[in-house]
């Protein structure tokens, strides 16, 4: 099993910056790679930034925030982070740390931190 934490949600305003932590614990080794999802009020849950565990570390954005956000790993301290620049409005959502497993197993949820971000 792996938990996963989130912490750094937040209000802000239009323009500001928040980073969001996950801590992950448990068996880390069933996991290749971390993201984070986001999911709005009325909105289907997306995804947002994936990052892979193994070597190279490869990336991967949702459209609507490539240049905006970064995703980034410290796989001594078994934490992902997501740096969120230029926040607008639409980026309100309640943002879920994911744990992604091989072999179309079920990923692992964290409980979600809330982002809001005035205009």
């Amino acid at each position: 099993q792996v938990r996963l934490v989130e912490s750094g949600g937040g209000l802000v305003q239009a323009g500001g910056s928040l980073r969001l932590s996950c801590l992950a614990s448990g068996i880390i080794s069933s996991i290749n790679a971390m993201g984070w999802y986001r999911q709005a009020p009325g909105n289907q849950r997306e995804l947002v930034a994936s990052i892979a565990i193994t070597m190279g570390g490869s990336t991967n954005y949702a459209d609507s925030v490539k240049g905006r956000f970064t995703i980034s790993r410290d796989n001594a301290k078994n934490t992902v982070y997501l740096q969120m620049n230029s926040l607008k409005p639409e980026d309100t959502a309640v943002y879920y740390c994911v744990g992604l497993r091989p072999y179309s197993q079920s990923p692992y949820w964290g409980q979600g931190t809330r982002v809001t971000v005035s205009s």
